[in-house]
């Protein structure tokens, strides 16, 4: 299609965008989905023609179901062009986002505005928008409610967004640590674990988050639990955290040292992990070699020849 002829298509779906009709918006919609979702020229020349975008958000606001997630389909699909993000992030849409989030009509319309905060993300200059706009509470509130199938949506979300130091901050303030690692805890669904544990990684590269790791409860017996008997993505993160924790706490090695089924978890791992698990594992093996301590158990002094 010529782009001439994409201008006068475009200048058509968008005068029916304003019928009263729901059918005729409906078939418009599903027309710029479809004529944005593999084509990035087509997607720049719909955002370059005057009120194709502040239409479309308008229309995210409708009652009608079908016509909210097919406006949101058309953003996302907009905002895959890098060169549109920015402009696409401008505070009215984020917080029409945050409200469909929190009040979604569906799953799906959850699901759309999840991954377009996404999206939008990937744009450094992004991030500390969606920090401002409180965004980071939002899906942190989001996720710690019962698993569904828009959750692993909002949790990629949030690890984009965490890839920003103030954002960390807000999110383990947010009480992320905690409803994190009740996900990884949880027989929901392996890939919610998995991220889950990536985010807790990234926050804990920052002391708020590492510190909230160190203090709860039983955290070195739960990681190691990760490692005997999840998926290999989620084996990575467990050790990466616990070589993080390793690192900044004598105790937490210790805690380690106390279960008796550590050394054989790492050496199952050395042998049959990914080559990033196996990785990990070599590393937490050397620091409780280098550590050559003896843990007290019961009263009775144990070491482990490492």
């Amino acid at each position: 299609m010529s782009a001439a002829r994409f201008h006068e298509t475009v200048i058509d779906r968008l005068s029916e965008l304003k019928s009263d009709s729901h059918e005729v918006q409906e078939k418009a919609l599903q027309t710029l989905a479809f004529i944005t979702k593999a084509s990035p020229p087509n997607r720049s020349l719909l955002a370059q023609t005057d009120g194709a975008i502040s239409t479309l958000i308008d229309l995210s606001k409708s009652l009608s179901s079908t016509i909210e997630t097919l406006s949101l389909s058309i953003l996302f699909n907009l905002s895959l062009n890098p060169d549109l993000k920015r402009s696409l992030a401008e505070m009215e849409t984020i917080y029409l986002l945050n409200s469909i989030i929190q009040s979604p009509s569906s799953q799906e319309s959850s699901k759309l505005a999840s991954s377009l905060i996404c999206s939008l993300a990937m744009l450094d200059k992004n991030k500390a928008k969606f920090g401002a706009a409180a965004t980071i509470q939002l899906l942190v509130k989001s996720v710690s409610k019962p698993s569904s199938p828009a959750t692993h949506h909002l949790l990629s979300s949030l690890a984009e967004l965490v890839h920003f130091h103030g954002n960390c901050t807000l999110a383990v303030q947010s009480g992320a640590v905690s409803v994190l690692l009740q996900l990884v805890g949880s027989t929901d669904g392996e890939d919610l674990a998995g991220t889950s544990l990536a985010i807790l990684n990234l926050l804990a590269r920052f002391g708020a988050g590492l510190n909230a790791l160190r203090g709860t409860d039983q955290i070195v017996s739960l990681m190691v639990d990760v490692l005997k008997g999840r998926s290999m993505f989620s084996k990575e993160g467990a050790a990466e955290i616990l070589l993080r924790l390793f690192d900044e706490s004598e105790g937490c090695m210790r805690d380690a040292l106390r279960l008796p089924d550590f050394p054989t978890v790492l050496d199952d791992l050395q042998l049959r992990g990914s080559v990033k698990a196996r990785e990990k594992a070599s590393q937490l093996m050397k620091k409780m070699m280098e550590a050559n301590f003896d843990t007290h158990i019961d009263g009775d002094s144990m070491f482990y020849g490492w």
